[in-house]
Order: C-alpha cells, then structure tokens, then sequence
C-alpha cells in the first residue's frame, strides 16, 4: 500500500514561508538542513517522485560544488559555479515547496483552511485567483509552445538569435493571454461568490493532523535554532 501524504493547506504556507525567511539568510547548513528535506519528503510522499529526486539530486551537487569546488576556482568558471550553487542551494528549495503546495491544494481547500482561520476576505481572494492563475498560465504556456514548433519556431538556442522574433511570436502571445487568464479567473471567482459578505458554507472539512503537527514542530524547531544562532551568537560576541 503506497503512502500519501496529506497536510493542510494552512502547514504548507506555514512551512514555505518559514523556509524562505531561512534559506535566504546566510544560516549553517546544519540549522536549515533539515528544512531543505521537507520540500523532498513532501513531493516523494505525494506521487511526484521524479521532481524530489531531481530537486535533492541538484541540491546535494550545487552543496558540493560549494564546499569542495568553489575554494579552489578561479576566474570565470568561479562566477559561473556561484551563480548555479547559490541558487540552487536558496532557491531551489523555495521554489519546489511553492511548487508542492500549488499543485497539491485545491482552492476550495484553500479558501476553507483560511477562513477557518479567520483569514480577511481581501487575502483570501487574491490568494484564491493565484491558486488557479498559476496552472492555468503553465498550460498556456505549453499550448502556445506546441503551437509555435508546429510553425517551426520553438523556444530553442536557434531561435535565441532572433530576439526580436522571439518577442513578437512568443512573448507577446503569453503576455496576452496571461491578461486574460486573470480577467477570466477574477470574473470566476466573483462568480462563485467569493465576494459575497455572508458566512460560506463548505463541504469540505479541513483539521490538522499528526502530520500537520510533526511538520510545524519541525518547521518550528529549526527557526528557533536559527534565531538563537544568530541572536545568541550577536549577544554573547
């Protein structure tokens, strides 16, 4: 019996936002280590073992790089291996928890955890029409790909020497219909009554569970450990 994972929508913000504030800062790989498993352990457990695994495998190389390459490179190839280590090691980990927690939350999820939450309505909306703008500009995005290899012109390093066509027969038709995909996700969302002042009703119902704890205890633990490593460091240098 294969085991999936399922946290609450309210974990995985939690959780996010908590390893961007870590990541980013210049903390020891021990104090955000374990916070840079969660995204793997998250995506492994929820049928997208193929982006864990890749992810880790960037991450462990792009830390290699940095402890036993860069002190010894020189020159260009030292510029060009920070470039990739650094942001693999403080973004990467960043942009797969984002990309776990839009692709495993429903907005009806969403907009009851908040709620339940007592979450304003004025966040909740905007949150809402992202959960679904993000996706629906990914599949436009692959549409308007396909579309452009059928008439010969495909986002390749070929096509990189004609920037300016490029831009007239790509970009300009992904900038449209991003517009659109969110003057129509706005009109939907109105729609379905998100704006409406009145208590809604849901028939989804969303409580946290022993993982939900197990993650925030984590999540938690090690942003205390951060804290007192630099607090604790300031104050008894």
């Amino acid at each position: 019996m294969e085991l999936k994972l399922s946290i609450d929508p309210r974990t995985k913000i939690i959780i996010l936002v908590i390893l961007s504030f870590m990541v980013f800062n210049d903390a020891p790989f021990y104090v955000s280590g374990i916070l840079v498993l969660i995204p793997f352990v998250c995506l492994f457990f929820s049928n997208y073992k193929k982006a864990a695994l890749i992810y880790i495998l960037v991450f462990i190389i792009a830390r290699f790089l940095q402890i036993a390459i860069l002190p010894t490179a020189t020159g260009i190839l030292s510029v060009l291996l920070i470039a990739f280590s650094y942001t693999a090691t403080r973004m990467l980990p960043i942009l797969m928890m984002g990309y776990y927690t839009i692709s495993t939350t429903k907005v009806s999820e969403f907009i009851a955890s908040m709620e339940k939450s007592n979450i304003p309505r004025d966040i909740i909306i905007p949150l809402s029409v992202v959960f679904r703008y993000i996706p629906s500009v990914y599949e436009e995005i692959r549409s308007i790909t396909d579309a452009m290899k059928m008439r010969g012109f495909g986002l390749t390093f070929k096509s990189l020497k004609s920037p300016l066509k490029l831009i007239e027969f790509y970009m300009i038709p992904i900038l449209i219909s991003a517009v659109k995909t969110a003057d129509e996700l706005s009109a939907a969302s109105l729609t379905r009554g998100l704006s409406n002042p009145q208590k809604r009703t849901h028939l989804l119902s969303v409580r946290f569970n022993m993982m939900d704890y197990l993650f925030i205890s984590i999540a938690i633990i090690g942003l205390g450990v951060y804290a007192y490593y630099f607090i604790g460091g300031a104050l008894f240098a």
